[in-house]
């Protein structure tokens, strides 16, 4: 009996080995997107295998006795009992200058109908992020062409910026905005469970600015799997690490990663992880960091490229202390929280102030926005403490009644139409001329009609001191003295209903 039993071992080890060398495992279940393989002995975590039929998929789940697979493509192809192989090789997509200008999906294949792609390179899905020794801080501003943002909530190349809000305020059109407004930075937009033609009209709209030719889509659409949208913003990252390393600036947006998330609890339960927290698989915090903290801005010793990302998350009912928002919030360098009472006021951006911050600070900021920027804070602060008591400003001593009428100006000035981004120095402008008072005699009703008439007017008159406030971004002594002068003959022409004349 004793021989018997060790003829056994001998020969199952001998298959053990065979099987090991063949590395070729039996579908054992199939599902949903996800499968159980039995025998792949030598298959590692994130290991590319391969079904056959065109169909591949990656290992996740590494247990004792089998194998839980994600599958990308059709998995009604796959039938149990049939065999798969590893490829020793980890999930990779393509990268480089080819891809811009092409809406792709989570693996890089085009979906366009543009043609195929012939990349420079492959890059991994999942990287470790870039160590401190590679990095330098955060120092040059990324322009988001809104007046609120670049004022207030300044944003910088390298930068984790949150983006949150409820459902309809406007959060990916902030992203778009910011997309439009960038000339020489390489976009990346990554749609995580958005509808077909919800991307299709983004696609024309950028079209529409000549924002396409800067910019890569990559797509996993609420028709695609729960797989495919998991690896989605990785594959987005992973295109921005080519230019990184390239030493290019490059900013990518995640859209959003509530829906990310989704997916990856979808994907978690059906593999049998343990869930956590409101049913969530309790890895989810990493699920976000490792795809975070790979925005960083390098040093010049590596190239000194950068990648900033803009990470979008959808509350209910503006409820910020949630498990996601929470988790994301704690990752990124600051957070744009736009509010629906806000929005559905008229104020767009929708952008609440109070709770929206950024960690970088005035460390992002040019020296001439940093020079109006501080007042506009310092009275928007104020008048949002007095705006209690407008109601009641028959009431109140002229300061007070002041300030009240300066913060509705400024808010008045701060907003702004999607798709229009303004230029630094006609920002800088427009902020110096309400946080001063110029704008205090003019009615509410024609702020904006001030505002476009005295941007136009410095076009005519003063191009040069423009021009040189882009160039050097700074507000000096000198250019203050001509701006009080041209402002106040505008001011004083505006009021009589003159029209612009050219400077002689």
């Amino acid at each position: 009996m004793a021989n018997i039993v060790t003829q056994l071992e001998k020969e199952l080890s001998t298959l053990k080995l065979k099987v090991s060398k063949q590395n070729v495992g039996i579908v054992t279940e199939i599902g949903d997107g996800v499968a159980r393989i039995e025998g792949l002995s030598d298959v590692q975590y994130s290991e590319l295998i391969n079904f056959g039929k065109g169909v591949s998929g990656l290992a996740l789940n590494l247990e004792q006795y089998n194998v839980g697979a994600v599958i990308f493509g059709d998995y009604t192809k796959i039938k149990q009992g049939q065999e798969v192989k590893t490829t020793g090789q980890i999930l990779q997509v393509p990268v480089g200058e080819a891809l811009i200008g092409r809406v792709v999906d989570a693996l890089g294949n085009p979906i366009d109908g543009k043609g195929v792609i012939k990349p420079s390179a492959k890059y991994p899905v999942e990287k470790i992020a870039p160590g401190v020794i590679t990095r330098q801080s955060v120092n040059t501003p990324l322009q988001t062409g809104i007046k609120a943002i670049d004022a207030m909530i300044p944003i910088g190349r390298g930068q984790r910026q949150l983006i949150i809000g409820d459902r309809n305020t406007g959060k990916t059109t902030i992203a778009v905005d910011t997309i439009v407004n960038q000339k020489d930075t390489i976009c990346i937009y990554v749609a995580i469970g958005s509808k077909s033609s919800k991307i299709a009209q983004l696609v024309k709209k950028l079209e529409e600015h000549n924002a396409m030719a800067h910019t890569i889509i990559v797509a996993a659409t609420a028709s695609d799997s729960a797989t495919m949208q998991y690896i989605a913003p990785y594959a987005g990252v992973a295109m921005a690490e080519y230019f990184m390393d390239q030493g290019r600036d490059v900013l990518i947006v995640y859209d959003d990663l509530s829906k990310h998330a989704w997916a990856y609890r979808q994907v978690s339960l059906l593999l049998r992880r343990p869930s956590g927290r409101e049913a969530y698989p309790g890895d989810v915090f990493y699920l976000h960091s490792r795809l975070l903290e790979r925005a960083a801005r390098l040093n010049k010793d590596y190239g000194g490229g950068s990648i900033t990302a803009l990470p979008i998350i959808e509350t209910q009912a503006n409820d910020v202390s949630a498990y996601i928002p929470t988790n994301v919030i704690s990752i990124t360098d600051g957070q744009i929280f736009l509010e629906s009472d806000l929005f559905n006021s008229g104020l767009r951006p929708a952008l609440n102030v109070g709770i929206s911050v950024s960690r970088v600070g005035g460390a992002a900021q040019t020296k001439a926005m940093k020079s109006v920027a501080g007042q506009l804070r310092l009275d928007l602060a104020q008048f949002r403490a007095l705006q209690a008591f407008a109601q009641f400003s028959s009431d109140l001593d002229p300061e007070t009644r002041g300030r009240i009428e300066r913060g509705r100006r400024i808010t008045e000035v701060l907003k702004q139409p999607p798709y229009s981004p303004v230029a630094l120095e006609e920002q800088v402008v427009v902020l110096w001329a309400v946080t001063k008072g110029y704008m205090d005699e003019v009615e509410i009703e024609k702020i904006k009609e001030f505002e476009q008439k005295y941007i136009a007017h410095l076009k005519l008159r003063e191009k040069t001191l423009l021009s040189s406030l882009a160039e050097t971004k700074v507000l000096d002594e000198k250019m203050v003295k001509e701006l009080e002068k041209v402002t106040k003959e505008f001011v004083n022409m505006f009021q009589k209903g003159g029209s612009v004349k050219r400077k002689a």
